[in-house]
């Protein structure tokens, strides 16, 4: 049973730092792109980074370049987003994902809200 488990998250003001951690059980790590989409309700899902497989670079959202740096631990099995320089805007729930390299299929877990605000 794939299980992805999501922490970190919280309050924290404008210019801060969080790092969420994503803790994935029961698949092949290295074989999983690893990444995170955000969602504020009304509004459409909005993926932030991706790490994919090694040797591959990561890619990131527009809104959070140079802000947020995806990495993955695949002796944990465990994937990072650390998100430096929060603004209000960045304030949603935050989804880690695990999408098999080969086979496409993809695991979610169930979500970290972070909130930014003073």
């Amino acid at each position: 049973q794939v299980q992805l488990v999501e922490s970190g998250g919280g309050l924290v003001q404008p210019g801060g730092s969080l790092r969420l951690s994503c803790a994935a059980s029961g698949l092949s790590f290295r074989s999983f792109v690893m990444g995170w989409y955000r969602q504020v309700p009304g509004q459409e899902r909005e993926e932030v980074a991706r790490a994919p497989i090694e040797g591959q670079p990561p890619y990131y959202g527009d809104s959070v370049k140079g802000r947020f740096t995806i990495s993955r631990d695949n002796a944990k099995d465990t994937a990072y987003l650390q998100m430096n320089t929060l603004k209000p805007d960045d304030t949603a729930v935050y989804y880690c994902y695990a999408e098999g390299h080969f086979s496409g299929i993809k695991y979610w877990g169930k979500g970290t809200l972070v909130t930014v605000s003073s």
